[in-house]
């Protein structure tokens, strides 16, 4: 009886003890996600629909003529040119009447359709462009965060002139480093600019949401910086202090919003992933809708493992 016991409760234990060995790793696992490094962020700009405004139309006088009419977005109609030439003389004339009529119909569909004219009528609710860049490089490009951090603490980013510095800057940092260049994801989404704003500030909380905390940010020219105790003190979950290693990784993200189509490519080399950058940086300010350049770790005492880094950017690919 006694040997039955025993040999019903061995396996039980056996499979007690796998059970508590694979909930004990589970948990460990998740106490060290807990642990993420902080990260800097810079940005601003709003999503704001553009005003429709109208421009004067342009007009032409034909030599020897008192005639006007307007081009690419005006009333233009003859009102000098004698009407019964009109009806029977025929040639340049009546060329350039009829050229002021169908200039006044095709401004008068685009107005209908609202799209932007030449000196017309500007789009209501254009298409944006949601565009994520992520480059990872190794750690030892401390001179890349180095210059990250100087330039939060001095952009403008209440302007749309400093939001377009702050993305030129940024990406020539970056194009200033290939050799430190393992990991690379781009995307672009098109949205109308009332949809485009809440795509924008999806992606931006899931990219935040990844940082233990901001411990240096500069958002709508609002400068935050943390401590260097409390950024670089990393503490356990009994409150002892957590001893870092070196850092393997630094993984740079960058989030512009810019009204019309914006095509990346296909980040699957190092080659696509400066047509990229270069893409990004060559956005002019009047497009540039909204911006937020998010960068981990910041503070030198933080640190992003390897599997920090297949955790929190699986979509990272190899360059």
């Amino acid at each position: 009886m006694r040997n039955k016991i025993t040999s019903f409760i061995k396996p039980l234990l056996k499979s007690l003890l796998a059970i508590g060995l694979v909930l004990s790793l589970a948990f460990s696992h998740a106490d060290g996600a807990l642990a993420a490094p902080g990260g800097g962020r810079i940005g601003g700009g709003s999503f704001r629909a553009p005003s429709r405004t109208y421009s004067a139309p342009r007009t032409y006088a034909p030599p020897g003529g008192g005639y006007g009419y307007g081009y690419g977005g005006g009333y233009g109609f003859p009102f000098v040119f004698p009407f019964p030439f009109f009806v029977g003389g025929g040639g340049l004339f009546s060329i350039l009447i009829f050229l002021a009529i169908a200039g006044f119909l095709v401004n008068t569909f685009r107005r209908f359709r609202g799209d932007d004219g030449m000196g017309g009528y500007e789009v209501a609710d254009p298409t944006v462009s949601v565009a994520r860049l992520q480059v990872g490089l190794l750690a030892e490009a401390r001179e890349l965060q180095a210059d990250l951090n100087k330039l939060a603490l001095k952009a403008d980013t209440s302007s749309t002139a400093g939001l377009s510095a702050v993305l030129q800057e940024t990406s020539l940092a970056l194009l200033r480093h290939p050799e430190y260049w393992v990991y690379a994801s781009a995307s672009v989404q098109q949205a109308r600019l009332q949809t485009a704003e809440t795509e924008f500030n999806r992606m931006l909380l899931s990219e935040r949401s990844k940082f233990s905390g901001e411990t240096l940010s500069n958002v709508n020219s609002q400068l935050r910086q943390a401590t260097e105790s409390n950024a670089l003190a990393v503490r356990g979950n009994d409150g002892s202090l957590v001893q870092q290693e070196p850092g393997e990784y630094i993984v740079v993200t960058l989030l512009v919003g810019a009204q019309g189509k914006l095509n990346l490519p296909a980040v699957n080399n190092s080659n696509d992933l400066r047509q990229a950058l270069q893409q990004l940086g060559g956005i002019p300010g009047d497009r540039l809708l909204a911006l937020e350049v998010l960068w981990t770790p910041q503070a030198e005492g933080d640190v992003l493992t390897s599997d920090d880094l297949l955790v929190q950017y699986p979509n990272l690919k190899m360059v």
